[in-house]
């Protein structure tokens, strides 16, 4: 019914997915297949169709080029400098994603998918090292908040497992004793009966899952977790 005089700027989504290996934090990237950065590595992404909300364009994009279903996915920032895309003026609305480590294949317009240690990133498309970061601080700030660990480590782990998860995020070393007895505390962790893992130096650790009533207690009221 109506027509606008100014130009529109094209919508696109990006998802930064989080995966744990057990040391190191890992981030899902794409092989670009097509032009512009043929070749390079970006985050899975592509443009909102105009019947599909920005949501349900993330979702899509992530499945068609990666084949993962991510269910804790959520929007953590808008980038939309002018010049960031070579083809035209795009505003991208970026997510972040927690997940187990999962397989992973390309498809669509993406040669291939991997997984990729932090540390160790190629170099990305278009302005997505800038928002790997932001997506990196996001994080850092959900995991005092939110117990993040139920969404990237197994359903069954050791608190020295869960410390190394909670190091690699926050890019900090804690004291043993004092992590176990703050977790502990806070009840959101149950011991699985006769259940022993090998820990540190062969030592056998007490094995742990989550109180899955208490942490959707946590993701509802929220809370704070400092060291």
């Amino acid at each position: 019914m109506y027509c606008y005089e100014y130009p529109h700027a094209a919508v696109t989504t990006d998802c930064v997915v989080f995966g744990f290996d057990g040391w190191r934090l890992r981030v899902l990237l794409v092989e670009r297949g097509i032009e512009p950065f043929k070749g390079w590595h970006a985050l899975p992404g592509g443009f909102v169709r105009m019947e599909e909300s920005v949501d349900d364009c993330a979702r899509r994009e992530l499945r068609e080029e990666t084949g993962l279903t991510v269910e804790w996915l959520r929007q953590f920032h808008t980038f939309g400098s002018v010049g960031r895309d070579p083809r035209e003026r795009v505003i991208t609305v970026a997510y972040l994603g927690l997940v187990k480590l999962a397989n992973v294949t390309g498809g669509d317009d993406a040669a291939s998918a991997a997984w990729h240690a932090m540390d160790e990133l190629p170099r990305l498309a278009f302005d997505h090292s800038e928002i790997v970061a932001a997506a990196v601080a996001s994080m850092r700030q959900d995991i005092h908040f939110h117990p993040i660990g139920f969404d990237l480590l197994p359903r069954e782990f050791t608190l020295a497992q869960l410390q190394r998860l909670y190091e690699a995020v926050l890019g900090v070393e804690f004291d043993r004793r004092n992590f176990d007895r703050k977790i502990l505390k806070l009840g959101l962790v149950t011991p699985v009966d006769g259940r022993l893992s090998r820990g540190q130096g062969g030592r056998p650790a007490a094995v742990y899952r989550f109180d899955e009533a208490r942490y959707r207690e946590f993701k509802q009221a929220g809370f704070r977790l400092e060291f």
